[in-house]
């Protein structure tokens, strides 16, 4: 392989916050689209461990090539000096020289500073400050981390608005979908077992249940409408079970594999985005939207910004923002089908394929004109500080 080729395929890693297993999201959708034509490592959040020497744990999982990697440091350490350390390790186990460098999160960029990389990208998805026990250096770290960004992306259109002066070259991409595999749940599929005996009508919502769900609401619609099931599928995350409200018609089913999803939207009735308005959904762009869509249901949502800027046209959405006018929205979807060729044509144009292009597009394009024709020699002596 000569030193063009070698540049052209430089491996990438990826920083971040969520683990590679956790939920199925933005990262996985595009990580597992670069891992076809480069090396790709994930490299999560630090664990801490009770052994004396710090070290790396490699994991593989089904279905993709990208490989996440765990670091384990001991307790009471100083994390950012070991994990540089373990970072450059894993730099001369593996050969890996001039990587891409693509962060979901600013935390992460302390320690991988000083690394020469071809290129960095912040892809920021969501405005992490906004949310509950955000890390108090969290601002000053993304405010380092753009200034030395090559390419910025934001997960939405609100977020951009907020940032787009921060960067010279920086792009909103609002999450996609898949659409084939939401698709399906129009089709007849089996109702997952700890469903299927919940009653008719249902009204659903799956993702992670955290401070961006409005728990008021979802109490006081379960209270006005006791024939109506709520259906709660996802993880819990910074809230405790007395925090979650609880009725004989709020069902609480857990996290679930993205495989499975479609089967638990087949036996809705509605779709819900039961969103608190706050600080952590100020820039929110939820990608069950299009997901909701693509599955055929109709949605139903409190008013986020980039939810009401994008869908509020369309006869399958409808943005309530209150608990009364909620209900009567929720009512109002049961009450008659809708019409569906709106929806179908916007979820057409929000592929994951589209979106991971668009992104590869601005990656290759920022490479090439920092480096004309791929000086190698120039790359190799920037290093960042």
């Amino acid at each position: 392989m000569n030193v063009l080729q070698a540049e052209q395929v430089a491996p990438l890693i990826c920083f971040s916050h969520l683990r590679w297993d956790f939920v199925l999201q933005r990262p996985q959708h595009l990580m597992s689209r670069f891992a076809a034509e480069r090396p790709v490592w994930f490299w999560e959040e630090a664990i801490p461990t009770d052994h004396h020497l710090p070290y790396l744990e490699f994991h593989a999982f089904e279905g993709t090539s990208v490989q996440s990697i765990r670091p384990r440091v001991p307790h009471g350490a100083a994390q950012d000096a070991v994990l540089a350390g373990l970072l450059d390790q894993f730099l001369a186990i593996t050969g890996t020289t001039l990587p891409i460098m693509w962060f979901y999160t600013p935390q992460m960029w302390p320690f991988a500073s000083h690394v020469a990389a071809s290129a960095i990208v912040y892809d920021c998805m969501d405005e992490l400050t906004g949310f509950r026990f955000a890390p108090p250096d969290l601002a000053r770290n993304e405010a380092a981390l753009i200034e030395n960004a090559d390419l910025v992306f934001t997960g939405g259109h609100s977020i951009f608005e907020a940032k787009r002066h921060l960067h010279r070259d920086i792009h909103p991409f609002p999450s996609s979908v898949d659409a084939a595999h939401f698709h399906a749940a129009r089709g007849a599929l089996p109702d997952p077992a700890d469903q299927a005996g919940i009653a008719r009508p249902r009204l659903g919502y799956y993702g992670v249940v955290d401070e961006r769900l409005d728990l008021e609401l979802i109490r006081q619609v379960a209270a006005a409408r006791p024939d109506w099931q709520i259906v709660m599928v996802g993880p819990v995350v910074k809230l405790s079970a007395a925090d979650l409200p609880q009725a004989p018609n709020i069902h609480w089913l857990g996290q679930k594999d993205y495989a499975d999803l479609p089967r638990y939207i087949a036996g809705w009735d509605v779709a819900l985005m039961p969103f608190a308005i706050n600080e952590a959904t100020r820039f929110i762009s939820p990608t069950k939207t299009l997901e909701y869509l693509a599955a055929g249901r109709q949605v139903v949502s409190t008013p986020v910004r980039d939810v009401a800027r994008h869908y509020s046209g369309l006869d399958a959405v409808r943005i309530a923002p209150d608990p009364a006018r909620f209900i009567d929205a929720c009512a109002a979807a049961l009450a008659r089908p809708c019409a569906r060729d709106a929806a179908d044509a916007l979820v057409a144009g929000q592929s994951w394929d589209a979106t991971f292009a668009a992104m590869n597009a601005h990656l290759t394009r920022v490479r090439k004109g920092r480096r004309p024709g791929w000086a190698i020699p120039e790359i190799a002596a920037r290093v960042r500080n």
